[in-house]
């Protein structure tokens, strides 16, 4: 696989999990609107873990910090 195909992996799959969580945000709001408070809240869960997962998609770079002397 080359690193341009890997790319388009990662903005493939970052799409898909914020476009569910579109959808997750829009199924809360209807709860809402209807008065079902717990399965709002359950959809709210489903929308915020969408968004966690859609940030560490891809490679993570871990920034180490030297301390002064």
């Amino acid at each position: 696989m080359r690193a341009g195909d890997s790319a388009a992996t990662v903005a493939v799959r970052r799409e898909d999990l914020l476009k569910a969580a579109a959808a997750f945000e829009a199924a809360a709001q209807e709860a809402a609107c209807n008065g079902h408070v717990a399965e709002s809240a359950r959809e709210i869960l489903r929308a915020l873990d969408c968004e966690r997962r859609a940030g560490s998609v891809g490679p993570q770079v871990l920034q180490l910090i030297k301390p002064r002397a």
